[in-house]
């Protein structure tokens, strides 16, 4: 088993032959709290906040609908040929109480638990809440690693102005991030849209902030392994926050999420993506949307699980490599 930098073992989830998976803590994967282990490497953040939605509400239910899907996650992923939980400390830290009422102040709460965890050198994967809670997580990382590549997995653009006049919702995050200077502009990336515009000068806006767009027909016509290769192309070695809205994957996977588009990825798509993009350098990620009230039979909250522990996984291979 492999150790911590005291010599001690990584503490990771229970032993599934020893307790079974709808037994013990509901934690993300069963894997320990962050206050019963000694540091986390890498730790799973949950913000159940949705007041910045525009249609269905619900993404304030996503990180607890997503942990209980996550209890089927077994310690040892074959296709990136990791044991995650064994060469890091991962954790589950939780959820940030943010202000249900006042979406500035929620943002601010945010910003500053992600602060916090970026200061003890936690990689983090948040589960939303709805798209708004991306920008305070992009102003943490844009603070340790100056401005970041942003390659992001939609059915929308989400760099509108504002909303009934509100500048802060989750269809404008990443053109507030570019207003604020997080963002690198010559490797900003789009995968997944599909969804019909407000206006044609929507494509114009969205361009000016530096984005190029992969539609899901791109991806359907050029195979995925074309696409990877030219993200890869595009980021090259820039550090890169990677943000999953649910609603990249057809509703057909993934039912439960405020605003679902027809004609989406599939969930095999968005995982053999993440394996492909997984030697870039990845320094934080969300995976936002999921509102189980809309969900069946936790497709939603078992996608975005999965897509959760590819990205741990990641993170891992780079670990494993410097063990």
């Amino acid at each position: 088993m492999s150790s911590d930098s005291t010599g001690s073992p990584f503490v990771g989830p229970p032993d599934s032959e020893a307790m079974p998976r709808f037994a013990g803590l509901t934690t993300f994967a069963r894997l320990p709290r962050a206050e019963d282990v000694s540091h986390v490497d890498v730790g799973v953040l949950g913000v159940p906040f949705d007041a910045g939605v525009t249609y269905r509400p619900g993404a304030r239910f996503g990180p607890s609908a997503v942990r209980e899907a996550s209890r089927l996650l077994q310690g040892y992923n074959q296709f990136q040929d990791v044991s995650p939980f064994k060469v890091q400390q991962v954790a589950d830290l939780g959820d940030v109480n943010a202000n249900p009422f006042n979406i500035e102040e929620a943002l601010t709460a945010i910003e500053r638990r992600a602060n916090e965890l970026a200061d003890a050198g936690t990689r983090v994967v948040t589960i939303g809440g709805d798209h708004t809670i991306a920008l305070p997580m992009l102003r943490a990382v844009s603070r340790v690693h100056g401005q970041v590549a942003l390659l992001h997995f939609d059915a929308h653009l989400d760099t509108w102005d504002t909303y009934f006049g509100q500048p802060y919702t989750h269809g404008t995050p990443f053109r507030r991030a570019h207003e604020e200077g997080l963002l690198s502009r010559e490797h900003l990336s789009h995968v997944g849209i599909r969804a019909n515009l407000h206006q044609q000068a929507d494509l114009a806006n969205d361009a000016e902030l530096g984005f190029g767009i992969i539609s899901t027909v791109d991806v359907a016509e050029r195979g995925i392994a074309e696409i990877v290769g030219g993200l890869k192309e595009r980021i090259g070695d820039v550090p890169v926050y990677v943000s999953i809205d649910i609603d990249v994957l057809d509703p057909a996977h993934a039912p439960g999420t405020g605003t679902p588009e027809a004609g989406g990825l599939t969930s095999l798509d968005m995982i053999r993506m993440l394996r492909g993009i997984a030697d870039l350098n990845i320094v934080g990620a969300d995976v936002v949307e999921v509102s189980p009230s809309y969900d069946w039979a936790q497709l939603t909250g078992l996608a975005a699980s999965s897509l959760i522990y590819e990205l741990i996984s990641i993170f891992g291979t780079k670990a494993k490599g410097h063990n």
